[in-house]
């Protein structure tokens, strides 16, 4: 292992190696298959563009301890190491680096959204808009 200093997109690229990544159609059917959505985008990007109905909303900095199954701070949905979870964040950036996280931990069917929620709200899939956002 190299001590030499790795850029963030370089970073990406490794990781995203480990990652069967998937696109938002695949996304939507590994949903209605039992998958976990989990949506780590902040609240005010929440607020502005809407939800994924049925997607977990976990902060990017609580997303291991509530997503780790041996965890006494996880979510009542992180039932087993093996259950298929995919993050998404707004672009697809950040979910690759979350859902490396989660494989690290033991989550072994943990990868993320290409392009994040923009993906999937380009896509035409269902979204949640609140009151007051941008359709």
């Amino acid at each position: 292992m190299s001590n030499r200093p790795v850029g963030v997109d370089e970073l990406l690229e490794q990781v995203r190696v480990g990652l069967d990544r998937v696109g938002p159609s695949e996304a939507f059917d590994a949903a209605a298959n039992g998958a976990l959505l989990v949506d780590i985008r902040y609240a005010a990007l929440r607020d502005r563009d809407g939800l994924i109905p049925g997607a977990l909303v976990v902060e990017r900095n609580e997303l291991e301890w509530r997503l780790d199954p041996q965890g006494s701070h996880r979510a009542p949905e992180a039932t087993s190491h093996d259950l298929q979870v995919v993050v998404i964040c707004n672009e697809g950036y950040a979910s690759s680096l979350a859902a490396a996280s989660l494989k690290q931990l033991g989550l072994h069917r943990a990868t993320d959204l290409v392009g994040g929620f923009q993906a999937w709200r380009a896509e035409g899939l269902p979204v949640q808009v609140p009151p007051g956002a941008v359709a």
